[in-house]
């Protein structure tokens, strides 16, 4: 065989698996040094995720609250627009009928005016209504009131929507 010992090339090899050990040794504790300060960054970065989640969490919070105060006064608003919605429809109702009875009177009012005879110049001092009778004065009065209260209708209906 050869002319080296066995011991000698028994210890040779341990030298070279030794050598090959170290050198592995080195890149492992670099890879280590590595991963350490990565895992310094790493802590870093899920405090810094901690820390925002706790925020987004508060805002979710602060939303929810918000969207049920809107809600809620969403459904007060809609319960008073329903409340005006029915009182300007009793009020429509209501100045129809008035409106109708006027045209009614007005209706009226143009036989009755020409069966009636033209006035004197002076005003009759003592006027004595005969039964079934209906004077146009009366008549336009009656009509005024009637579109006094129309107006009055309206005002109030437009405030109430206001």
């Amino acid at each position: 065989m050869s002319t080296l010992p066995v011991g000698l090339i028994i210890e040779s090899l341990v030298a070279v698996l030794l050598v090959v050990t170290i050198g592995y040794c080195v890149i492992l504790n670099s890879r280590l040094k590595r991963l350490r300060a990565d895992e310094e960054s790493l802590r870093a970065t899920i405090s810094e995720l901690i820390t925002a989640s706790e925020i987004a969490e508060r805002a979710i919070l602060g939303l929810k609250a918000t969207a049920g105060e809107a809600d809620r006064t969403l459904g007060e608003r809609l319960v008073a627009a329903e409340r005006l919605s029915s009182t300007l429809s009793d009020q429509i109702t209501t100045g129809n009928t008035v409106l109708d009875r006027i045209t009614q009177i007005a209706e009226a009012a143009k036989p009755a005016a020409a069966a009636v005879p033209p006035m004197p110049a002076q005003p009759d001092p003592v006027h004595v209504a005969r039964p079934g009778s209906v004077r146009a004065s009366d008549i336009r009065s009656a009509a005024m009131e009637a579109t006094a209260r129309l107006e009055h209708f309206r005002k109030r209906a437009a405030e109430q929507a206001a």
